[in-house]
């Protein structure tokens, strides 16, 4: 009997993506940014497309199913409506979109067809959240769950309960527009000068660093939140439903002036602001999940939406919620979305069973493309590059001696991930003891703001050592303190520290991944899932006695992760990366030959 193959896409908004199942497994899954190198492009996903049929050795027509990850006609409806209701104050924002509706949108099946080369098969669309919920419940571990998911908007709702069991899932509560705890987070991200949609991590980030003097401000004009989570906005403050910037000058007068311009110094109003929203929207999450638990009287919990990559307060779930075992879509985003609707089309539509086990369906989100040892060699020779082929038992020593000597590793290596964390296949690596690590990475290679903090990769046996989490955190979706034992007390003359001063004061044993508040982005790295990385950490822990290592994502500030070899060369060249492996490849900068591209990768990409 043929294999029965279902795509799901998303497209159109940002983060567009394929994934493609056979017989209800996931065989490829990846975000058109990887291709076409534009951060968070909302284009239809051509490339990711080809890249999962090319997986699976099929063609278009061999699909029994495409699926569309939300309803364009009843998110066109709702947009429609939301114009009409603060006309003529929305004609500006209804000039912009309209048009991009009557070109693209409103047409959406016939432009699906055309783009997939004139596929004649069925094609079946989902609800915005429903196709979120199915990407949490249906590749978990659990048999049974609570579900919630949070975004900025779907279709009508912006968040959403609801329970999973078996092969079915059922959403019984909505928060809808224009209530939306994502859009609030926005609002904010906006206001400190960030981008929206791609720059909340670094709110997230800023946090720490500021005190939580806004809260009362928030709760008291901005939101009316209620015990159950469920909140209303005061449109009094905010612009997006009438104009093209989030917030208006009300907002200005509540938080003591304007809107911080892009780029420019950071002060101490902005991190306030920051650490004020991450704490609105960690009681708003506490809130929805007790909701959750109280109506499903399940002890297993999953989320989805893009409010659920706030890592901060999933540690915090998972500390003080109800729920015994939490499960975090690692694509929890909008390119996630198109996971969950193929998943919804092979259960929900076709009937067909699910099979659970102790570990989730993910594998371990490495479901992007890989590249041969030839493929590589090619290339580098095409280069020019001076690089030595190593085997195995000689690779991870030689590479993790480098690491020890401080210095930074550009790791390339197997299936690119799926989602916006790189987790040890494209990941820049460097030693977590060094207490230089964090500015070096951050300003000579990320070239990105000072302030941030970097994650740990931590060997799955060890976590419990290095930090207050007992439990798996494979996709960096959790944080968690650093263990007591490894902390550094202040000094009395540190003690009068706040905000960005206290930013090169060590913290731990391990202080280029603790941030100023003690805590860290865990991931947990395990021999099953991960066996190169896991055999690279372990060879450091050997060498050093430290079974953690610095990771970030391959790329530059504004870059999506790197994709193939000519990407990471790329990188690696542009960049204070002293040693790039690509597969059993290794290549010292100081070797290379000399790096002819004249284009600054700031004028490429469009700075996040």
């Amino acid at each position: 009997m043929a294999a029965e193959h279902i795509l799901g896409i998303s497209a159109y908004y940002h983060d567009s993506a394929a994934c493609l199942l056979r017989d209800g497994d996931i065989v490829a899954a990846g975000q058109e940014e990887r291709f076409t190198r534009k951060k968070g492009d909302s284009s239809f996903p051509t490339h990711a497309v080809e890249y999962c049929l090319r997986t699976a050795g099929i063609r278009v027509e061999d699909l029994a199913y495409v699926g569309f990850y939300d309803k364009p006609l009843l998110k066109f409806e709702r947009i429609l409506e939301s114009y009409l209701g603060v006309t003529p104050r929305g004609f500006l924002q209804f000039l912009k979109a309209g048009p991009v509706w009557m070109k693209e949108k409103l047409f959406l099946d016939r432009n699906l067809r055309q783009e997939l080369g004139g596929y004649e098969g069925q094609v079946m669309y989902a609800e915005h959240h429903e196709s979120h919920a199915a990407s949490a419940f249906f590749p978990s571990p659990f048999d049974e769950a609570a579900i919630v998911t949070m975004d900025g908007v779907g279709e009508w709702a912006t968040a959403a309960v609801g329970v999973g069991r078996g092969s079915e899932i059922e959403l019984t509560r909505e928060l809808r527009w224009p209530d939306s705890l994502g859009l609030l987070y926005s609002a904010f991200t906006y206001f400190t000068g960030f981008k929206v949609n791609s720059g909340e991590y670094k709110v997230m980030g800023l946090a720490p660093y500021g005190r939580p003097k806004y809260v009362d401000r928030i709760l008291e004009h901005l939101i009316d939140l209620k015990d159950d989570g469920s909140f209303r906005m005061n449109q009094k403050y905010f612009n997006y439903l009438t104009g093209l910037t989030m917030t208006n000058g009300a907002f200005d007068e509540l938080f003591d002036g304007p809107p911080r311009e892009p780029e420019s110094k950071l002060t101490q109003r902005e991190m306030d602001l920051a650490r004020s929203v991450q704490e609105v929207c960690e009681e708003v999450m506490l809130r929805m999940v007790r909701t959750a638990h109280r109506e499903t009287g399940l002890d297993k919990l999953c989320l989805a939406g893009g409010v659920a990559l706030n890592c901060v307060g999933n540690g915090r779930i998972l500390r003080e919620g109800p729920f015994k075992e939490i499960w975090i879509q690692p694509a929890a985003g909008d390119a996630g979305g198109a996971l969950g609707v193929a998943q919804l089309i092979w259960h929900r539509h076709c009937k067909r069973p699910r099979k659970t086990t102790d570990r989730d369906q993910m594998r371990g989100a490495y479901l992007g493309p890989e590249f041969g040892d030839a493929e590589i060699e090619e290339f580098l020779k095409g280069q020019g590059a001076v690089y030595q082929r190593l085997p195995r038992e000689e690779l991870f020593p030689r590479v993790a001696d480098h690491m020890a000597n401080e210095k930074v590793i550009g790791w390339f290596n197997g299936r690119m991930e799926f989602g916006p964390r790189a987790l040890g296949n494209r990941s820049i690596l460097g030693d977590p003891r060094s207490p230089r690590m964090q500015a070096q990475m951050n300003l000579k290679i990320k070239f990105r703001e000072g302030f941030r903090p970097f994650a740990p990769s931590v060997l799955r046996e060890r976590v419990s050592d290095y930090f207050e989490m007992t439990c798996e955190s494979p996709y960096m979706l959790l944080v968690a303190p650093v263990h007591p034992d490894r902390r550094i007390a202040l000094t009395a003359e540190q003690e009068g520290l706040w905000g960005i001063d206290l930013l090169n004061v060590p913290k731990s044993d391990i202080p280029a991944i603790t941030h100023v508040d003690y805590s860290a982005r865990v991931q947990t790295v395990s021999a099953e899932t991960n066996p190169d990385y896991h055999a690279l950490i372990s060879e450091f822990e050997r060498k050093t006695g430290c079974g953690v290592v610095v990771n970030t994502s391959f790329n530059v500030r504004g870059e999506p992760i790197v994709c193939t070899p000519e990407d990471a060369y790329r990188c690696f060249m542009r960049t204070h990366i002293d040693v790039l492996v690509l597969g059993p490849y290794v290549l010292e900068k100081t070797q290379q030959p000399d790096w002819e591209e004249q284009a600054d990768w700031r004028t490429e990409f469009q700075l996040d």
